[in-house]
């Protein structure tokens, strides 16, 4: 690593440590929502489906309001109108039918574990190392049975997602908060020259 990525890397640690608070206050709000996905699951997944809904009726209205000045300008339009119609159905779907939306992502989910966990088994199948093979192998199946698990009780795997959205969210802002108290400690120490000695605390 040459000075040069030194001084950046010394300046980008005084500028986080400047800001500790910040990313105190994001690990908080992550542990809240840790908490409130734990306790009340149903309400997040509906809170997160109706958000996406919002997202999509307004990215719709954008997209249309793009096409519509692609056409004054006699610019291709046709695509850009059908993204934004297909998008406010979307968003509509989501926020009248929440609960249509939430299953339609488990099912997603299975179809991408169910692809992933295929892939992994005809891949351990191919693998020479033996002791990679079980573990691919294992990885594949469960990957499989997960999928198959999503598509028969959609509702309670929506309910496994959120609990690991808690999970991750409580792990991530306790990171958060730790790494924002380290940051407190050393809020007042200046970027060192290359090399200078490190500033005792």
């Amino acid at each position: 690593m040459n000075t040069t990525d030194l001084t950046v890397n010394d300046h980008m640690s005084a500028l986080l440590a400047r800001n500790w608070w910040a990313i105190v206050l994001r690990g908080v709000f992550a542990i809240v929502f840790g908490i409130v996905a734990l306790l009340m699951p149903g309400v997040t997944l509906g809170v997160l489906a109706l958000l996406f809904g919002a997202y999509m009726v307004v990215d719709g209205v954008f997209t249309l309001a793009a096409a519509l000045g692609a056409a004054r300008h006699h610019e291709r339009w046709g695509w850009l109108a059908l993204e934004g119609v297909v998008d406010l159905i979307a968003g509509a779907i989501a926020l009248i039918w929440p609960i249509v939306t939430i299953i339609a992502f488990v099912y997603l989910m299975g179809v991408w574990a169910i692809v992933t966990g295929g892939l992994l088994t005809a891949a351990a199948f191919r693998l020479h190392a033996p002791h990679g093979r079980i573990w691919m192998l294992l990885g594949g199946i469960v990957s499989l049975v997960w999928g198959i698990l999503l598509f028969v009780f959609p509702l309670t795997g929506a309910l496994v997602l959120t609990w690991w959205m808690a999970g991750y969210a409580l792990f991530f802002g306790g990171a958060l908060i730790a790494l924002g108290v380290r940051l407190r400690a050393r809020r007042h120490e200046r970027p060192q020259p290359p090399g200078a000695l490190p500033q005792r605390t």
